[in-house]
């Protein structure tokens, strides 16, 4: 995929009117003996992305065909602001999703695009300009039967976009995307939700969208695990790792100023781990105190350990 920012294209429209928040309310889905949502509840703000996480089971794909009206809550409400997707006077123009993309194998990119656009009352400059945005130009007359896994994921995400949304909701955006690919999205989404709109992503894994979102929601068997601002979602104290030729030199002067502090073990072997100071802070007090450091940086938290420490290990 070539590597553009999205503003080069497609500069990211104003919303007409200030975005209203996705709203879900105590949300409840059954199908039969099987409640695939359970009392849910959490709002996606405007002008940030958000991550909706959970294992393979855990409702997301549910919570957010319920959303978008294609299946009907057994309790509770999933709206935009105040109204349900199907109360939307021009749904194309207000919410693009991408949740289990569909093509007719025979027909080109482009003329994909056109049949969507019929509804979206999109123009031929508005396919245009979105092939040109996800990459697809040169490709746009070929038959979708011979794209790419990522090739179709991106003809979705233009499709998506035909009206113009404020909010957008995305299964697995990343899924089929090469490095490039993958740094791009993160880029547009970010061009996306800048001037206010909304944007709704689901994943499993929690990897794929550390670098991307702002906010967090977790779920599992249906229900509402952790909602959080992404540097909030850790369960673990910020902690330093430290190696020094001696523990016993600089266990005292880590006592001294009253830091919380143990062994612990990595690959390249024994460091101390400490709690309750800053980098530099620490770095000055061991100078000052003639104690030789050999390695010292903040310890990075694993959040994929993260994310499956918070589903109590029932992933």
């Amino acid at each position: 995929m070539s590597q553009s920012a999205p503003s080069a294209t497609l500069p990211p429209s104003q919303p007409q009117q200030s975005v209203a928040p996705i709203v879900i309310d105590s949300l409840v889905k059954t199908f039969g003996r099987v409640r695939a949502v359970d009392q849910l509840s959490f709002t996606v703000e405007p002008g940030r992305i958000t991550g909706f996480l959970g294992p393979n089971g855990a409702g997301k794909s549910t919570t957010l065909r319920t959303l978008l009206g294609l299946v009907a809550a057994t309790a509770g409400s999933a709206t935009f602001g105040t109204l349900s997707y199907v109360e939307l006077p021009q749904p194309q123009r207000t919410v693009g999703a991408v949740l289990e993309p569909a093509f007719h194998p025979g027909r080109s990119g482009r003329d994909h695009l056109r049949v969507l656009a019929a509804t979206a009352g999109a123009t031929d400059d508005r396919i245009n300009q979105l092939l040109e945005l996800v990459a697809l130009a040169d490709a746009a007359d070929r038959r979708v039967g011979g794209y790419s896994l990522g090739m179709r994921q991106r003809l979705a995400l233009a499709g998506a976009l035909l009206g113009d949304p404020d909010y957008l909701i995305l299964d697995e955006p990343a899924n089929g995307l090469d490095p490039e690919g993958i740094r791009w999205l993160r880029g547009f989404l970010r061009a996306f939700a800048a001037p206010g709109r909304v944007v709704l992503m689901s994943s499993h894994i929690l990897n794929e969208v550390e670098a991307t979102v702002d906010d967090v929601v977790v779920i599992n068997n249906g229900k509402l695990i952790r909602q959080a601002p992404m540097r909030e979602l850790s369960t673990e104290r910020a902690a330093i790792r430290l190696r020094v030729p001696e523990v016993a030199v600089a266990g005292p002067v880590l006592d001294g100023l009253g830091l919380s502090w143990r062994s612990a073990e990595d690959r390249s072997g024994t460091y101390l781990r400490v709690e309750g100071s800053d980098l530099a802070g620490l770095g000055r007090a061991l100078f000052d105190a003639g104690v030789p450091v050999l390695e010292l940086a903040d310890l990075q938290v694993d959040l994929e350990a993260e994310f499956f420490a918070l589903l109590g290990g029932e992933a």
